[in-house]
């Protein structure tokens, strides 16, 4: 038979068809870049991260993504409504009893004890598992992503902790999602039997016969598309047009409040070399002059004040030694942070910046240095928590003591 002849049905319209491909073209990008974020350890992600030009870029093309799934999912939505109050199209998408004894009788098959396998119609009960745990992944990714995009704004509604839960749901839920694509839907669509409805928009009548016979007997009797009165069509599409505007714009305005509401990273600065005091020698002390027939000079030992050092010869150069303080990390400042820090700034290492120990805090985060020695009332650490507001924020009391000690010198011992 030539293939003039083959007769073909439509499974998918263009406008699926695209919708289909920027939601894959979306998941792929993020499962790129997401990736190497859950698994920051290895040298692989590195590698990527370095390529890409560093974690900033990554996490920029890992938002965009998600911006655009987002955008995906609420065009979705609108179609869904459209589809089911205006066309009246059957909701065959919707998980019946009838999928629980197809999949049933699917096992059955599968290991030799029934000789045939289900009859499906329009979707099979694996495509509406497949659909649905899109649907709750979408929702787990959304929810875990906000809080992460929106760490301040979460905490002020939900305990701290929640955000690096959300970080591990987030990633957890990610590596399922892929493993799942790549084992799952790879092979039921393009190795058991390569399906091509989603390039070309149809499907053969030997492939409906073996994936949908259902539906192809509804085809063949006319019963597959509900007949749609013109007139009842134009009145419901007068309704819900309106209705559709105004929850597009509600979608549009919650996806912009979710990637606008605040910024997660620490503020960008320019990077300074910090100019520390870190030894500022006395005035040497004369040493006293011996002659053969004279006593040796008396030289008076320099007198020291608890507040303004020792005293200066007119010839001398003054100078301001560090300030003074015994505040230490191990003493004291690391427990602080400990304390009020480390649910966001822990191993979650929220903005890449670690404070549970004293070489990860001196490092800094993805922004840079948070904490200057010497220069306590301009650390960015200071800055963001004179500003209020924050998750973990230090009391003023806490704030005047870590400044106290950047100061210092920001000294560990």
């Amino acid at each position: 038979m030539s293939n003039a002849t083959i007769r073909t049905y439509e499974r998918f319209p263009l406008a699926r068809r695209i919708e289909h491909w920027l939601m894959m073209l979306s998941f792929t990008t993020l499962a790129i870049t997401g990736l190497p974020q859950r698994f920051s350890s290895s040298p692989v992600s590195t590698a990527f991260v370095g390529i890409l030009g560093g974690i900033e870029t990554l996490r920029a093309i890992h938002h965009m993504a998600a911006i655009v799934m987002m955008l995906g999912t609420a065009w979705h939505l609108l179609v869904f409504g459209y589809l089911s109050y205006v066309r009246h199209t059957r909701l065959t998408m919707l998980p019946t009893l009838q999928d629980v004894k197809d999949g049933w009788q699917a096992l059955l098959y599968n290991i030799g004890r029934a000789k045939t396998p289900p009859q499906m119609g329009r979707y099979t009960f694996e495509e509406k598992m497949e659909y649905w745990a899109f649907v709750w992944g979408a929702i787990i990714m959304g929810a875990t992503g906000f809080m992460m995009w929106n760490p301040i704004t979460t905490a002020r509604f939900l305990p701290g902790e929640v955000i690096p839960a959300a970080k591990a749901a987030h990633g957890g839920e990610a590596l399922l999602a892929v493993l799942a694509i790549i084992v799952w839907h790879m092979y039921g669509v393009h190795i058991k039997r390569f399906n091509r409805s989603m390039f070309t928009g149809r499907m053969t009548e030997e492939e409906m016969l073996h994936e949908h016979p259902l539906e192809l007997a509804d085809l063949k009797a006319g019963m597959a598309d509900r007949p749609v009165d013109s007139d009842a069509l134009r009145k419901r599409r007068r309704v819900y047009l309106p209705v559709a505007a105004v929850l597009a714009l509600f979608m549009l305005l919650g996806v912009y409040g979710f990637v606008s509401a605040e910024q997660t990273a620490l503020t960008t600065i320019e990077r300074q070399a910090p100019t520390v005091v870190v030894f500022v020698p006395w005035t040497a002390t004369p040493a006293p002059t011996l002659t053969p027939t004279l006593p040796p000079t008396e030289t008076s030992l320099p007198t020291v004040s608890p507040t303004t050092g020792p005293e200066q010869t007119p010839d001398s150069t003054p100078s301001t030694p560090a300030v003074a303080s015994d505040l230490t990390w191990d003493n004291s400042i690391g427990a602080l942070f400990q304390a009020k820090c480390t649910t966001c700034h822990g191993a979650a290492a929220l903005g890449g910046l670690n404070l549970s120990t004293y070489p990860d805090a001196m490092k800094g985060g993805a922004s840079g240095p948070v904490i200057v020695p010497g220069e306590g009332a301009s650390s960015l650490l200071v800055t963001k928590q004179q500003a209020g507001g924050h998750p973990g924020q230090l009391t003023p009391e806490e704030i005047a003591q870590v400044i106290e000690w950047i100061d210092a010198g920001a000294l560990e011992k």
